[in-house]
């Protein structure tokens, strides 16, 4: 008796994902090149079921581009079987007419035909066990940057009432100080008999700076723990390498510095490398691209500009580039030289040495 039941046993599926917040839009290719597009709730399970219903014992290939969602869809995809790519949007190949006619369907049918033809190369998957690691030292992060806007409102508010800073807090050390937290809430004369909203700013300023002093304790501790332990003394070794700057890189590269095959190629990932535009016999080099890891980066330009002071060598490589070049371009090629030091400590498990 002869069976009718298709079977695509040992054949591979591509599946380009456009992924929403309440909906997917999904286009799969067979290795013959049939197409299939269709849109659907997001839910991992139910695009499993569909495709495994419409193609029997196949294997999926899955694309998403990075967005909103993280790392999540991939493992909900994993878990059902799926070979997953996570892929940055830039690295896709799109063509003009895919610019001016945009649409979820043209964008997972793209991410498809990418991903049959090889042209995708997947960005690395952070270990679920320290992404609430990373998470931790993106929120310090996020509340200094709110802790500034808080600062910046209340001194608004100040210069449009018309008061003046005292004398006794012009120094840096005593800017935010508790004596100018004092003076705010107790001395402060405005417009208007009412101080309400001054009162809420200084209440902001203190609340966020508990909390980064709790976070702050809590990367602290962190620290000390075994995972992190002996790299952590490694890179605290490095010259402006300090908590926050040496637990960032430990914690945002899963606290292994060897996935990257050498120097470059970490510096790389911190988007420090210069950039090259050539063209005939026109030829324009930047100092930094724009891609690479936005936390990491503007911390080791930071660290670099303690390093300086703490390493003859890297003091003497920075006056040498300033002879050629302005200051801030000069500390970009410091932060690269930093970064192949950083990485040659992780490498050789030695601490640094100052020259």
């Amino acid at each position: 008796m002869q069976s009718n039941k298709i079977s695509f046993k040992g054949q591979n599926i591509y599946v380009g994902i456009d992924v929403h917040l309440k909906t997917w839009h999904v286009t799969t290719l067979t290795e013959s090149g049939y197409k299939y597009s269709f849109a659907q709730h997001s839910d991992a399970k139910e695009l499993f079921d569909r495709l495994n219903k419409k193609f029997p014992e196949a294997h999926f290939k899955s694309a998403y581009e990075t967005g909103f969602c993280g790392f999540s869809v991939h493992y909900a995809l994993t878990a059902h079987g799926f070979e997953n790519i996570v892929v940055n949007p830039a690295d896709i190949p799109t063509t003009g007419k895919e610019k001016a006619m945009k649409t979820d369907a043209v964008d997972s049918e793209k991410i498809a035909w990418s991903l049959k033809r090889g042209e995708l190369t997947g960005i690395y998957i952070k270990d679920k066990c320290y992404m609430d690691d990373t998470n931790l030292i993106r929120l310090r992060q996020r509340f200094i940057r709110d802790l500034s806007r808080q600062k910046n409102r209340t001194k608004h508010l100040l210069y449009t009432q018309g008061v003046a800073y005292p004398e006794r807090f012009s120094k840096k050390g005593t800017h935010w100080s508790r004596n100018l937290m004092k003076w705010l809430r107790e001395d402060v004369e405005l417009l208007s008999d009412e101080k309400r909203t001054l009162m809420l700013l200084c209440n902001q300023v203190e609340n966020i700076r508990k909390d980064i002093l709790a976070i702050t304790r809590e990367i602290r501790r962190l620290s000390t723990a075994d995972k992190y332990k002996e790299n952590f003394s490694l890179l605290s070794s490095v010259p402006g390498f300090g908590l926050i700057t040496s637990m960032s890189i430990l914690t945002e590269y899963d606290n292994n510095l060897m996935r990257f095959p050498n120097e470059r190629k970490f510096v790389a990932i911190l988007g420090l490398i210069p950039t090259c535009h050539d063209s005939g016999e026109k030829k324009v080099n930047g100092v930094k691209t724009f891609r690479g890891n936005k936390q990491l980066g503007p911390l080791i330009v930071e660290a670099s500009w303690v390093a300086i002071r703490r390493d003859y060598q890297l003091g003497c490589y920075y006056t040498n580039c300033c002879q050629s070049m302005n200051p801030q371009k000069a500390i970009i090629k410091v932060a690269r030289k930093l970064a192949c030091k950083a990485y040659a400590v992780m490498k050789t498990k030695k601490t640094y040495v100052l020259s």
